[in-house]
């Protein structure tokens, strides 16, 4: 009990006097309570709120384990909303249950996306498209709105709370005013006072715009309080000695909490013991100003390491918002290039893939611009996945000119892939494949078949090819062998003193030489230029006129040509024969004029003799062109 000397009006414990009426008022009106925070503007941590500012023990054993979200799958997510709903206050998890609905939702929208994006891909219209059903999505929906349910009503309960308690707190009132008029003795007056005070502490929250009219009331009806009573001087004293321990008891947990490390719950929890020193009385005037002093510095402190986290806090969310401004750029660069291939979407896909990755790792941006920036990156990221989509739905069409394309070469393909023409279908088939290689891509679907196609019919080809050239390759060393052994017959010829006889003899290895049929590729040269060296050596030595030695030897070659199937090069001596044929009858014709014009003069006769001789010459030559020229058509 406070006691008050009753011939003495004063107020030192009524809280009328102006050194004392800062006890029972709230901080915002006094200057011992007067504690310096961070403005709306500079935090959101600063916003006044009813609900106690830190946990109690109870709250703290209900906390939820924190996860990250995004690592979960759907399932998973709507399993822990469902815990959440189940084994928590609806007031404690509603930051868990919004996390849970972005993270599902991200999710849930990008599983669509590239259901869009296949469904596309395969040939069909965007328009057409129509997400499959979710039944994940329908259990999330239905515990949110379990969710909003019990939120709705949990507010609504607290607001009749708050409006029950201020009943209760205008009842308090009401009671210490009856207190004044009573005829109750000094002491049970004052026990009834207590009570009441006591009872004040205890009752919840109020409506917040009733705050500080209700104090005001409240410090009022308090003032008139200890102004009726005249409590004396012993039981003031003992009022004024326990609102000094209650409060130097405040300025131990205060300065207690400037080691606790985190910064938020510090101050929460300070503004917490600013509403119990409210709702303390005076203490002693002579410890007045130090209780306070005490209090007010660890205020300070404490105050000043949350104004530096938030400082510290707008720095970091600074650098986010350049991180972010600098993911943008990247973004907006890839959006503006001019791709070709899908090689390149893809591998610039990829790009803006990652950088969407380290968009999701850094943290928030200013408020003022963290809505702005994100529609900035989304917006270049939709321009590029859009470009995207434009490019395949061109190259699908360009994709199946080129599926008939090839469809076209697999049908050549296939109707050659029988022939035993090896030279000229091997030629074809190298045009065609690498006309494949020049026409692009197909759809995807059809693409490992048209492939397929495509490959076996050459393959056929090129295994019939190599099965005949094994069996030949056998055949051709055999002839080999006949060849060599041929020559080294012809080599050990020993000419008769009969010349046709001789002349048929050599005709006759020509013959056996052109029955043998292939050698190697890698010795036909060698072997062949062997024989018509001995074959040339022996017809120069007959008694042949030089005519019939050229016949003979162009014969030998002739024939040579023909047993290698050697078309080309008797389509190539036959038009270089032709073209000697022309040459030569033009010369003669030019030398003939020319005979005509110097026989006018006396002194051409050596000039005219030449030009002859030229002449005769020539027609020998044209006689000889003629008949290998007959010989070659013979052979067709």
């Amino acid at each position: 009990m406070e006691a008050q000397d009753l011939n003495k009006p004063t107020n030192d414990g009524a809280g009328l006097n102006s050194d004392n009426q800062a006890e029972n008022t709230p901080a915002s009106n006094t200057p011992e309570n007067e504690v310096p925070t961070p403005t709306e503007s500079s935090t959101p941590e600063a916003a006044a709120t009813d609900e106690p500012a830190t946990e109690t023990p109870q709250e703290e054993a209900i906390k939820l384990e924190p996860v990250d979200h995004i690592m979960l799958t759907k399932e998973e997510l709507v399993k822990r909303l469902k815990s959440v709903l189940k084994d928590f206050p609806v007031e404690k998890i509603k930051e868990e249950v919004e996390a849970i609905k972005s993270a599902f939702y991200k999710k849930h929208a990008a599983e669509v996306e590239d259901l869009k994006r296949k469904f596309i891909e395969s040939g069909e219209q965007e328009e057409n498209f129509e997400a499959p059903a979710d039944t994940f999505e329908v259990e999330l929906k239905a515990y949110l709105k379990e969710f909003k349910e019990r939120k709705a009503e949990f507010n609504k309960r607290l607001e009749e709370e708050k409006a029950t308690n201020l009943q209760a707190k205008l009842d308090v009132i009401e009671g210490i005013k009856e207190l004044i008029n009573g005829q109750e003795s000094l002491n049970e007056t004052f026990q009834h006072f207590r009570e009441l005070q006591e009872k004040w502490r205890n009752i919840g929250t109020i409506p917040q715009n009733r705050v500080h009219d209700l104090w005001e009331t409240y410090n009022h009806t308090i003032e008139n309080f200890y102004s009726y009573i005249k409590i004396n001087k012993e039981l003031r004293d003992l009022d004024l000695k326990k609102n000094r321990e209650a409060k130097i008891e405040l300025c131990e947990k205060a300065e207690k909490l400037l080691l606790e490390p985190t910064i938020v719950k510090a101050f929460k929890t300070l503004q917490k013991y600013h509403e119990q020193w409210r709702e303390i009385g005076p203490v002693p005037r002579e410890e007045k100003e130090e209780i306070w002093a005490r209090f007010k510095e660890a205020t300070s402190k404490i105050n000043k390491r949350h104004q530096e986290y938030f400082e510290g806090l707008k720095d970091q969310l600074q650098k986010n918002l350049d991180a972010k401004t600098e993911l943008c750029e990247k973004a907006e660069a890839l959006s503006a290039l001019e791709l070709h291939s899908p090689k390149d979407w893809e591998a610039k896909s990829k790009e803006l893939i990652e950088l969407q990755t380290i968009w999701k790792t850094i943290g928030f941006a200013p408020k003022k611009d963290n809505n702005r920036i994100y529609e900035r990156f989304r917006t270049a990221c939709d321009s590029f996945f859009n470009n995207k989509r434009q490019f395949f739905k061109s190259y699908k069409s360009e994709q199946t000119e080129n599926l008939q394309l090839k469809t076209e070469l697999c049908i050549q393909a296939e109707n050659m892939k029988d022939s035993t023409d090896w030279k000229r279908t091997t030629d074809e088939f190298v045009r065609i494949q690498k006309k494949w290689k020049e026409i692009g891509p197909v759809p995807r679907k059809q693409s490992d078949a048209i492939w397929k196609r495509f490959r076996t019919a050459c393959d056929a080809f090129f295994d019939h090819k190599k099965k005949f050239f094994s069996k030949k390759d056998e055949s051709q060393e055999e002839n080999l062998k006949l060849k060599e052994a041929l020559i080294e017959e012809v080599k050990v010829f020993e000419p008769s003193d009969n010349a046709e006889d001789n002349f048929q003899k050599l005709q006759d290895y020509q013959h056996r030489w052109n029955e043998i049929g292939h050698v190697p590729i890698k010795d036909k040269d060698r072997v062949n230029q062997e024989f018509r060296n001995h074959i040339n050596k022996y017809f120069d030595n007959l008694n042949l006129n030089e005519f019939e030695k050229n016949v003979e030897k162009f014969r030998n070659k002739i024939e040579n040509y023909k047993t290698e199937h050697a078309d080309d090069r008797l389509t190539q001596e036959r038009n270089k024969i032709i073209n000697k044929l022309k040459q030569l009858e033009n010369d003669i014709t030019v030398w003939e004029n020319n005979i005509g014009f110097f026989a006018k003069s006396k002194k051409s006769d050596a000039l005219v003799r030449d030009f002859q001789h030229k002449i005769e010459t020539g027609r020998r030559n044209i006689k000889l062109l003629n008949k290998k020229l007959d010989m070659l058509e013979d052979m067709d």
